[in-house]
């Protein structure tokens, strides 16, 4: 698994916007799709300030991504991936990913793994993608840009 040790140099806004492009540029396929920027999202517990959300329509059915992005000079922490994980169960989203410019810590890499938390860190123009879903496990998408 390849990490960086070299985050990129943006501002925490820029690195969130930046996200945000790459998904964007992913989602073009997809029927409905639109993100938005620091969006109050309602959940059953209270408001939610999500840092990018991401709607489409795929098989006639609404999915609702929520995605934080970290930037912090350490590896995030399990309770990070706990908290997201958290917001997502409040809101009722489908999925959910965490980018960040650090890294993460062995046990917010299990813990993502456990519960379906997709993690990306994303770092001087390179990216490394940890994913866990259902199924199969699936590659990188196109836009990570991740050798074979």
């Amino acid at each position: 698994m390849l990490r960086f040790e070299q985050p990129i140099s943006v501002t925490p806004q820029e690195y969130e916007l930046e996200v945000r492009k790459i998904l964007d540029a992913s989602g073009v396929s997809l029927i409905e799709y639109y993100s938005s920027h620091l969006e109050p999202v309602n959940g059953v517990d209270g408001e939610y300030i999500i840092d990018v959300v991401a709607r489409f329509t795929a098989l006639d059915v609404k999915f609702v991504v929520l995605v934080e992005c970290k930037h912090h000079k350490r590896k995030v922490e399990r309770k990070d991936v706990q908290i997201l994980h958290s917001k997502l169960r409040s809101v009722g989203a489908q999925k959910a990913i965490l980018f960040s410019v650090s890294g993460f810590q062995d046990g917010a890499l299990e813990y993502a793994k456990v519960h379906g938390i997709a993690l990306a860190q994303f770092s001087n123009g390179s990216t490394s993608w940890f994913t866990r879903s259902i199924g199969s496990p699936s590659p990188p998408p196109p836009w990570a840009g991740i050798p074979q």
